[in-house]
């Protein structure tokens, strides 16, 4: 029979006075100074803390020991509270969920910001808790107008940025599709790989053709010679990365033969001797693999 998995927290939240939590480390002064800081704050002064503190109990009857949530717990002293709810940690390692959590991806807050606007929560107090403008919060609430679903269920866990969504409206749905999933394939979800994308897109492929070449700049034979390139340059794209795998899979192993090889003083002292070419070139593809390895780690 397997093991239990132990819980590592306690199963209730507890209100505890911030006179008894001590946290773990100081924040730095610039930190009160960033957007995040500031974006934090106003959220626990516009909704409360949602994400409860995470502390351990300390030996005898000293304070609680923050663990995480230390900018919550800035923002809240700062703006006068004297008690937050907090989940307590079965034991004092620093480590929760937080380190290891997925930033909100842009359609995923879209898909928060609508949601919340249909139980009643107002524009302005969205942007007050968020700390932007109402008007971002209006763009992020249309961001897949226009937007084919296939693309947003492509893209929706992608840091794609608001103003590529922009580039992709100018697209029919079945170019939006093709361009996104080269966004994808490059690991490119840039405003300027989208442009790019954009400008090399058949006018057949364009809700409004003409305003692309207003912007542009661009001749007819331009635009065509532009496209063919990039065509082209799509196509070779393709071939690599499908030969890519089995290229790695060979230079690892000529990797691995070639470090067997030269961990042998002797061999390595005859080619050093006759073949100081031929050593050196070894030794570069032994490096060259270590570094993709290295690479892909992390």
């Amino acid at each position: 029979m397997q093991d239990e998995v132990k819980i590592a927290f306690e199963k209730q939240i507890v209100i505890l006075s911030l006179n008894d939590i001590l946290p773990s480390k100081m924040l730095p002064a610039a930190v009160k100074e960033s957007a995040k800081y500031r974006r934090i704050a106003a959220s626990v002064g516009q909704l409360g803390l949602v994400e409860p503190l995470v502390v351990s109990r300390a030996k005898g009857s000293g304070p609680y020991l923050l663990l995480d949530g230390h900018v919550r717990f800035s923002a809240l002293r700062d703006q006068g509270s004297t008690e937050a709810r907090c989940l307590i940690a079965s034991d004092d390692e620093g480590f929760t969920y937080n380190k290891r959590v997925n930033r909100l991806a842009t359609i995923q807050e879209h898909y928060m910001i609508v949601r919340a606007l249909k139980r009643g929560v107002s524009e302005e107090k969205l942007a007050k808790a968020l700390n932007v403008d109402i008007g971002v919060i209006r763009q992020r609430r249309d961001l897949l107008n226009g937007i084919s679903a296939d693309v947003a269920e492509l893209l929706k866990d992608k840091p794609v940025g608001t103003h590529t969504f922009t580039k992709l409206r100018k697209m029919k749905p079945i170019r939006q599709l093709e361009v996104a999933e080269l966004m994808a394939s490059a690991n490119n979800y840039s405003i300027n790989y989208a442009k790019a994308l954009l400008a090399t897109t058949k006018a057949a492929d364009l809700h409004r053709p003409d305003d692309l070449k207003k912007a542009t700049g661009l001749t007819t034979e331009q635009m065509a010679r532009l496209e063919r390139e990039m065509a082209s340059v799509t196509h070779d794209y393709k071939e690599l990365e499908a030969s890519y795998g089995d290229d790695m899979l060979l230079l690892v192993i000529a990797a691995g033969f070639l470090e067997r090889l030269l961990s042998k003083r002797e061999v390595e002292r005859f080619l050093a001797v006759r073949h100081a070419e031929i050593l050196e070139n070894f030794r570069s593809i032994v490096a060259a693999a270590s570094l993709d390895q290295v690479q892909a780690a992390a």
